[in-house]
């Protein structure tokens, strides 16, 4: 059964998922878009000789499936309006401005009965899919997400525009309580900060560091998950994977492996290395089409809305870190 779909935004992101939406003919039936911008709108027309409606009461009321691509200070408005219509909402990154509509919207969203999935597209990066499977419990983690300069995108903090990404991947591989945040920032170009580092450590002795900057030298976005016997490196950007486990002889099943000598009395092991096959696939568009399947199956979307709001109130924790640093 394929679903009846709408976007909300036609600006650079908005038309990805509109293509996106085009490209998966098997699941979605797009209706339409809304975008206040007639800039916006006329691009988003010539490209894909799509309907524009109106305003945004008319495209709700003609779709099962709203995607919220909008500006973050409108995400909570858009998808209130759309939940309240007992409409499935996917909503892009961050969930809300602030963490107040965010407790709000997911009060809403209970009370509605309909599936909400939040667009931390890395979730569905190939490379992290074929390295989740060896990440199992990570003890220290290692993030960096550098990008060079780009005006759109600095009217928001670097930890809610990039790092927060990161923040959800470790929240969704570390299951423990956060025991403390350690974090420092510098505004350079932007009046929020444009380089930040957090240090979140973890009730179980997991410990991640993370790094986001917007004024890099070159684009970058790598993590590394250290754990008991096995090391697993995932690059975001050039979409590749490796792992690195160690063992005892005989035990690994690896297609390059050699044995160590650890010493007299302490015997032998064996260290293994493997690079994943990483399939060839568009983000965004499996994120949509997970979404879709979580709605005709009904089961509960990869990232959900209270993942969303996870990663949210934990980008604010260490936006409050900042703050009292520079104070």
């Amino acid at each position: 059964m394929k679903l009846k779909i709408g976007v909300l935004g036609a600006g650079h992101l908005g038309k990805i998922h509109i293509k996106c939406i085009l490209q998966s003919p098997e699941v979605f039936d797009f209706i339409g878009f809304y975008d206040p911008s007639d800039e916006n709108a006329a691009k988003a027309i010539d490209v894909f000789g799509v309907k524009r409606f109106e305003n945004l009461e008319e495209l709700v009321a003609a779709v099962e499936v709203v995607d919220i691509v909008t500006p973050t200070l409108s995400h909570f408005d858009c998808a209130v309006l759309a939940l309240r219509q007992l409409r499935h909402v996917f909503i892009e990154k961050p969930l809300t401005n602030t963490l107040e509509e965010a407790r709000a919207l997911m009060k809403i969203a209970n009370e509605a009965r309909v599936k909400v999935q939040v667009g931390h597209v890395e979730r569905f990066n190939p490379a992290f899919v074929s390295a989740r499977p060896f990440v199992k419990q990570p003890m220290f983690i290692e993030a960096h997400r550098l990008s060079v300069f780009n005006p759109r995108g600095t009217d928001v903090s670097i930890v809610l525009d990039l790092m927060i990404h990161d923040l959800d991947i470790v929240l969704s591989t570390v299951k423990s309580p956060i025991r403390q945040i350690s974090a420092s920032g510098v505004s350079i170009v932007s009046p929020t900060p444009d380089i930040a580092n957090a240090r979140i450590e973890f009730d179980n002795g997991c410990v991640a560091n993370l790094t986001a900057s917007r004024i890099s030298m070159k684009n970058m976005r790598k993590m590394r998950f250290f754990q008991r016997d096995a090391y697993v490196s995932v690059d975001f950007l050039d979409k590749e994977a490796e792992v690195l486990r160690l063992g005892e002889p005989g035990e690994l099943d690896m297609p390059q492996a050699m044995e160590i000598d650890l010493g007299p009395g302490r015997g032998a092991r064996v260290i293994g290395y493997e690079k994943p096959v990483v399939a060839e696939s568009n983000a965004i568009q499996q994120e949509l089409i997970s979404f879709a399947h979580a709605i005709q199956q009904g089961t509960t979307p990869l990232v959900t809305i209270e993942d969303g709001f996870k990663a949210l109130e934990t980008a604010y924790l260490i936006l409050e870190k900042i703050d009292r640093n520079q104070a």
